[in-house]
């Protein structure tokens, strides 16, 4: 009984010795392979350079240059034509001609529509027979006057009829001029609501007149720049679908600001001398505003926010060397730096995460603006 305890502690003993054999000889055959794997976590940054003051980080620089920068305001506003009006008579009556031709070019005075006139005609004719008739005889009476043989009393009443028949003269061709629809300024006429023979009246749309050349750009701005954009300042826009910028200039501002949006309405005038755009399109509105000379500005990326306020890191005897500054106007990709970055300093503008003070760092691309 004795023995066999023996053998079995024997065995157990066998048994570990083996066990931490294998141990032995895995540690021997893995670490060269587990040493890398923890030793680049300890590495960061391009080209896998240490970061704990062994090896330096490999970063790019912003050379720091005097610049001008402007404020870039978007908006978006609508395309209007210069003029626009819905034509119709200032009078009743049956429409007996239509002389234009939908969608083309007319000139102001055009004569577009004719409404019946035939008994104002009759009258005009009457009057003008009546008119010679007045005269005549307002003469022969202004002779007899002259001679002492009627009365003053006699002429005036004759002198009166005549300025009566004068005045219904121009009260008959007013009325004329009202069955005639003429073009108020020139432009392009659209699509008739009428046809010939139709019974119109001043309440009645007959077509619609759209002068193009120029558009008018109306939008908005906030009423802080109210002091900056004035007439003759210069904006551009787009229209959707369209690549091209187009530029046109303030030509009107609103005297008041809206108390519900707290913003001022402006209009531009675009020439469109070619009609390559047409009214009622949507505009996205650009302007340059805030314009300053000789002033620090970075890339938008390079400020790192903090509780205290903004810093960045700057190139310093080959170290990151963190700074405060302060902000000033902002863009879309660029920061007015006010206060604590000199010209001539080199920014650090990659690997911002990883740098803190005091790391060695190597510029491999230096920007110059």
């Amino acid at each position: 009984m004795q023995h066999k305890f023996i053998q079995m502690k024997k065995g157990k003993i066998r048994i570990i010795i083996t066990v931490f054999i294998i141990v032995v000889v895995s540690v021997i055959i893995f670490y060269p392979k587990v040493k890398p794997l923890f030793s680049n976590e300890l590495k960061g940054g391009a080209g896998g350079q240490m970061m704990g003051g062994g090896q330096p980080l490999f970063v790019s620089g912003f050379l720091i240059k005097p610049v001008q920068m402007n404020e870039m305001k978007n908006s978006s506003g609508t395309v209007l034509p210069d003029e626009e009006v819905d034509l119709s008579f200032e009078t009743s009556g049956k429409i007996v001609g239509i002389n234009f031709r939908e969608g083309t070019r007319v000139k102001k005075g055009d004569l577009l529509a004719k409404i019946n006139d035939k008994p104002l005609q009759a009258q005009y004719l009457k009057l003008q027979a009546q008119l010679k008739l007045a005269e005549e005889k307002e003469f022969r009476q202004r002779s007899l006057l002259e001679k002492d043989a009627i009365s003053r009393e006699s002429y005036d009443q004759i002198a009166t009829e005549l300025q009566s028949l004068e005045a219904d003269i121009l009260l008959i061709q007013a009325r004329i001029t009202e069955t005639e629809l003429r073009a108020p300024f020139d432009g392009i006429i659209g699509l008739r609501l009428l046809s010939e023979g139709s019974y119109a009246s001043p309440a009645t749309k007959i077509v619609r007149l759209v002068k193009t050349s120029p558009l008018k750009i109306e939008f908005s701005i906030p009423e802080r720049y109210a002091s900056e954009v004035k007439p003759g300042f210069p904006i551009e826009f787009r229209i959707d679908g369209d690549s091209q910028i187009y530029k046109a200039s303030v030509y009107a501002v609103e005297p008041k600001i809206d108390i519900n949006t707290r913003t001022i309405g402006v209009r531009a005038l675009y020439p469109n001398s070619r009609d390559e755009l047409k009214p009622g399109r949507f505009a996205s509105i650009s302007m340059r505003l805030s314009q300053i000379e000789n002033t620090i500005a970075i890339p938008t990326e390079a400020v790192i926010p903090e509780m205290e306020g903004e810093k960045v890191y700057i190139y310093k005897a080959g170290k990151a060397s963190a700074v405060q500054v302060t902000i000033g106007l902002r863009t879309e990709s660029s920061i007015q730096i006010q206060d604590g970055l000199q010209f001539g300093d080199t920014l650090l503008t990659s690997g911002i995460l990883q740098l803190r003070e005091g790391l060695p760092v190597v510029l491999d691309t230096i920007v110059v603006n």
